[in-house]
């Protein structure tokens, strides 16, 4: 069967012509009549032809396909198929080996939706990710690695990993893994374009033997959680000093009250002015942490309503107006007539109001100060603009910090707290607006408010 398998059928028909005509040599020693002998062999021939073309339709091709087929399959072709008309046995193997690629052809998608899938969830995940076995070489490094590390993907796999990494940090995690063969926890500042830092999480990887393997590194960015915690220690140092002074004041001056005698009504008057400025400034300092923390909670809400824009100043200029005429400042009104808007009342006047103090306290006396009201497409533009000292340009990113100050005594000195913009701008925040600060040195400055308008 295997030989027959080798060869095309024509050559089989050769082969059977060669074999009547060598039985009619035989035949025609002891066989007169040729007619018969003739139609003998004929018959013969097509008997053979018979039995040869059913003999190679249901096996010798059915094989020669099955071969085929097979072949495909080893060659990782799983979309091959025999199709051939066949019964019994050859029927069964036909219908086995299209079972098999059908399988094969399922094992192969489904591992490569979980190879995509594993790709995805490696590449996707915000962590440097690195994976080494168990004789330090690296196999795998995601893009969150490559881009904090830099290089390309090639410059780490297949090598070993104290050769193309450099932080010592790194190599220790690595080399406590594989020694303690236990999860490692240490950190590693990272120097790019900034400070950036990371927890490494170092994890072995073990076989179904429990023998090492390996071991995978995970970075996880913890940067601003460095941020948020110098920002908490900032804050406590910050509120420590803010309430420290008026309280040693309150504390001073009455202790002095005390032990003087308070027949001198001028001093004893004096003093308990102080006091009573300094309780002032303690009672405005805390209420403004109390208006901060409350913006800051995640459920706080707004109480949205249609504001008029001149109904609204109304209320708050000739509070300020007062304010700036004694110091010798111009405050100006510039707003269309009929401007609306949608936001919470309280809180826009409280923007108002704390944007341009600022704008007045820091404006020196024969100055300016102009409060321009606009309607764009989709924003209220407010703009209050100044003549005043104006705000360095590496302190612009920080002016909206809680207790942040350009000019520490000139704030303290005008009863500032300095949590008056970090207010403005959680105000806006929750108003899904937007501040944007531009200033220059001793020319002014100019704060752009933008409160959607629905």
């Amino acid at each position: 069967m295997r030989f027959l398998s080798l060869k095309p059928i024509f050559r089989y028909a050769i082969i059977i012509f060669i074999i009547v005509a060598f039985t009619g040599i035989v035949f025609s020693q002891f066989m007169n009549n040729y007619i018969v002998l003739v139609l003998v062999l004929l018959t013969e021939y097509i008997i053979l032809m018979m039995m040869l073309h059913f003999v190679f339709d249901n096996y010798v091709k059915p094989i020669r396909k099955a071969t085929d087929t097979l072949d495909e399959l080893v060659k990782g072709n799983f979309r091959a198929r025999m199709h051939h008309p066949v019964t019994g046995s050859m029927a069964s193997l036909l219908m086995k080996i299209n079972k098999l690629a059908r399988s094969l052809s399922e094992l192969s998608i489904n591992e490569k939706m979980q190879a995509e899938q594993l790709t995805t969830v490696i590449e996707n995940i915000q962590s440097g990710l690195i994976l080494i076995d168990e004789k330090g070489y690296i196999h795998l490094v995601n893009k969150n690695f490559l881009s904090l590390f830099g290089k390309k993907e090639k410059d780490y796999i297949g090598y070993l990993y104290y050769d193309v990494l450099d932080n010592e940090k790194i190599h220790k995690a690595i080399q406590q893994t594989f020694l303690y063969e236990e999860k490692v926890k240490d950190s590693v500042i990272v120097e790019s374009d900034h400070e950036q830092y990371f927890e490494i999480m170092g994890a072995p990887i073990f076989d179904e033997k429990n023998i090492l393997k390996g071991a995978v590194l995970v970075l996880y960015d913890i940067t601003e959680l460095k941020k948020l915690e110098s920002m908490r220690k900032d804050f406590v140092a910050n509120v420590s000093h803010e309430l420290k002074t008026p309280i040693t004041s309150i504390r001073g001056f009455s202790e002095t009250l005390l032990d003087e005698d308070l027949n001198d009504k001028d001093t004893a008057r004096q003093f308990l002015s102080i006091i009573n400025e300094e309780s002032k400034r303690l009672q405005t300092l805390i209420e403004d942490l109390l208006s901060l923390s409350k913006l800051e909670k995640e459920d706080s809400r707004l109480e949205l309503a249609n504001l008029h824009f001149s109904e609204l100043m109304d209320e708050v200029i000739p509070v300020l107006k007062q304010q700036a005429e004694s110091s010798g400042i111009t405050l100006k009104v510039e707003s269309v007539d009929g401007l609306e808007f949608k936001a919470d009342r309280s809180g826009v006047k409280q923007v108002m109001i704390n944007v341009l103090a600022n704008a007045i306290n820091y404006t020196p006396n024969g100055g300016e100060v102009t409060l321009i009201a606009e309607e764009q497409k989709e924003y209220i533009h407010l703009m209050v603009k100044d003549t005043g000292i104006g705000i360095p340009k590496e302190s612009l990113p920080r002016i909206f910090e809680r207790f942040y100050r350009v000019d520490k005594a000139r704030s303290r000195n005008t009863g500032g707290t300095g949590l008056g913009l970090a207010i403005v701008k959680h105000i806006v925040e929750l108003h899904n607006g937007k501040v944007e600060v531009e200033s220059e040195v001793n020319k002014g400055t100019a704060f752009h408010i933008y409160f959607p308008k629905n």
